[in-house]
């Protein structure tokens, strides 16, 4: 697959759903906004304590729900317990998300997967199988993109990076080895999804790869990036793209 021709590098991509401030982000409400108005969606993926793959963000609960502890606590039983936003959206599964999606739009699924790599990506594996419509999979893990790479070949899949900051990475043999991505060999991706704010970026240019710029907040921002990526995740405004992106 030629990716710079695919969805990957045509509509622009909303981030964690066209939310709003009634509409919360990551949720079927979101999702359904976003298919609407003919955008894919990028969503994040964790797990509950029951290997349930679920559609949420943090890793606490407190921003979203207000309620104290971690969504890795959680039952997949008890997910309609709890309110997105103080509205009646709930924590939905990657399950439900699927369903409600239905191909309509393509997808963008972030694993949040930082160590003891394996289980969430392997129950994201089984929900994907057999879906009909467009997706692909990402992470900033190299070791979690490596895992679709073996288990899952057939999946598109990316690396996401940055200019990781001492604050953002405070380990310097990692923030060295993350913001250049010199493991891309052991990822092997399909395209690189790079934050924004860094780009132009010699090491994403480098690598030969579409690139996806995120989180793209305006389009003084949008125009910005646009010579030096392929599409653009965004939130909280309508891209209005008057060139066409491609990577200087």
């Amino acid at each position: 697959m030629d990716i710079k021709k695919s969805w990957l590098s045509k509509a622009p991509i909303a981030h964690r759903g066209l939310h709003t401030d009634q509409i919360p982000e990551n949720s079927l409400a979101s999702f359904s906004n976003a298919i609407l108005h003919g955008y894919a969606i990028e969503i994040d993926v964790r797990m509950t304590d029951d290997k349930v793959a679920v559609v949420f963000h943090d890793e606490t609960l407190k921003r979203m729900t207000n309620c104290d502890g971690y969504l890795s606590s959680l039952k997949s039983s008890e997910l309609g317990n709890y309110n997105l936003l103080k509205t009646d959206e709930k924590i939905p599964t990657l399950e439900e998300t699927l369903k409600l999606v239905d191909g309509q739009v393509p997808l963008l699924i972030e694993l949040k997967t930082f160590t003891n790599v394996g289980a969430l990506e392997q129950a994201v594996i089984d929900v994907l199988k057999g879906y009909k419509g467009d997706f692909a999979v990402q992470s900033f893990n190299p070791y979690s993109v490596a895992y679709f790479k073996n288990k899952a070949p057939g999946f598109l899949r990316g690396l996401i990076a940055m200019n990781f900051t001492k604050e953002e990475q405070p380990n310097f043999f990692k923030r060295v080895m993350l913001s250049k991505m010199k493991l891309n060999h052991i990822a092997k991706p399909d395209f690189i999804t790079f934050r924004g704010s860094d780009l132009p970026n010699k090491y994403a240019a480098k690598s030969g790869l579409p690139v996806i710029a995120f989180t793209i907040k305006s389009n003084g921002e949008l125009e910005k990036v646009i010579p030096h990526c392929n599409n653009i995740v965004f939130e909280k405004f309508v891209p209005q793209i008057t060139k066409e992106m491609g990577q200087s």
